[in-house]
């Protein structure tokens, strides 16, 4: 792969900052346009399409630099998708982050992976089965993924700093939380790596997480689960891994122990047992090559110029999806299939309406009208 130019990822970083572009979006204009600099050439006109009242607010040049500046100060890297150091598997998902903030040794991020995750407020026994199965795991060639949380999240990473970790944030890579895992945090820094898709200096909320989550399972093999409660982020990081077409392991726990009641019922519905690595290491298999990823999600094809639509197909699609889609989300290809347009027209079309603020997406390939009161 050819080495990424400085202007290329800044536009890259332009784009995604840009008004209304989020991730799927963003995937979707580089498939369109191939190249973040067409793809921000053509956003005015592809936002006044879709009936933008007001210039959309593209991220300036002066904006992009000053924030990568800010990077370079912090000695936090930048990778884009075309880098050779963003994680393989993360490139495959619906909602991959078109940047990631990385501090540490990025070539790791070209391991296999597998997460290690499991509940804040663990057992003295769940955090001593956390840190043996990450060493175990990262002794037979595995990347141990985790999201720094207290808890089985920093007993993961303490077993497998040695043979490598990563550590995703839920605000920028600079920001160190919980302050109680400020020691485990400077080993990963000098020895593993940590990645965020938040810009530098974020600090972390609660509405974070779910993305972070989605970053955990997304460059992982599989998900190995250490006690969670039900309802739990643990629980929410493994759907989304099924999801990503990730396999879930789940430790079993005593079934008065309400700490194991999460990881009991992902057994029930299927996930595998794993009373140790060699568990784990029998479905996956590490070797010296990444497998391709198993994922559902390609990014959309390019549109052939006699599929594209003209201004009066356009409105008639757009007015449509505006009287059609309300404020619950629906899956885009039920959209399609009733209205019986070629993929390719109908996408264009809700890039039209999202980037101006007529519609915004979900994960899963859906969508929503945004209501303004």
């Amino acid at each position: 792969m050819d080495p990424v130019t400085d202007n290329e990822k800044r536009d890259c970083l332009r784009l995604i900052r840009s008004a209304q572009v989020g991730p799927i979006t963003y995937h979707r204009l580089i498939a369109r346009f191939h190249t973040a600099t067409a793809a921000l050439d053509a956003l005015p006109d592809l936002a006044r399409r879709g009936g933008a009242k007001n210039p959309v607010a593209i991220c300036s040049v002066p904006e992009a630099e000053k924030e990568i500046e800010k990077c370079i100060s912090a000695k936090v890297q930048i990778l884009s998708q075309a880098d050779d150091n963003y994680p393989p598997r993360l490139k495959h998902i619906e909602d991959s982050p078109p940047i990631l903030f990385v501090r540490g040794r990025s070539e790791l991020l070209r391991k296999k992976a597998v997460a290690v995750i499991g509940a804040r407020n663990a057992s003295t026994n769940g955090l001593r089965f956390a840190e043996r199965i990450a060493a175990d795991l990262g002794r037979n060639g595995l990347l141990v993924v985790s999201g720094l949380a207290r808890g089985i999240d920093a007993a993961a990473h303490r077993g497998a700093v040695g043979t490598g970790t990563v550590a995703v944030m839920g605000g920028g890579v600079d920001i160190i939380y919980p302050l109680e895992n400020t020691a485990v945090y400077e080993d990963i820094n000098e020895r593993g790596v940590i990645i965020s898709e938040m810009p530098v200096g974020t600090l972390p909320k609660a509405s974070h997480f779910p993305r972070r989550n989605r970053i955990i399972s997304g460059i992982s093999r599989g998900i190995v689960v250490v006690e969670a409660a039900p309802r739990s982020g643990s629980l929410i990081t493994a759907r989304l891994a099924l999801e990503q077409g990730r396999d879930v392991f789940a430790v079993p726990g005593s079934a008065v122990d309400p700490r194991a009641r999460g990881t009991n019922d992902l057994i029930r519905q299927g996930a595998i047992l794993t009373e140790s690595a060699v568990d784990v290491l029998e479905v996956i298999n590490p070797g010296p090559r990444l497998e391709p990823g198993a994922a559902s999600f390609h990014p959309a094809p390019d549109i052939p110029a006699s599929e594209i639509s003209n201004d009066s197909e356009s409105r008639e699609i757009r007015q449509w999806l505006e009287n059609r889609v309300g404020p619950a989300p629906v899956e885009v290809d039920d959209l399609a299939r009733e209205f019986q347009a070629p993929a390719s027209v109908l996408t264009e079309a809700l890039m039209e309406l999202e980037l101006a603020g007529r519609v915004e997406r979900h994960p899963g390939n859906m969508i929503s009208a945004v209501i303004h009161i």
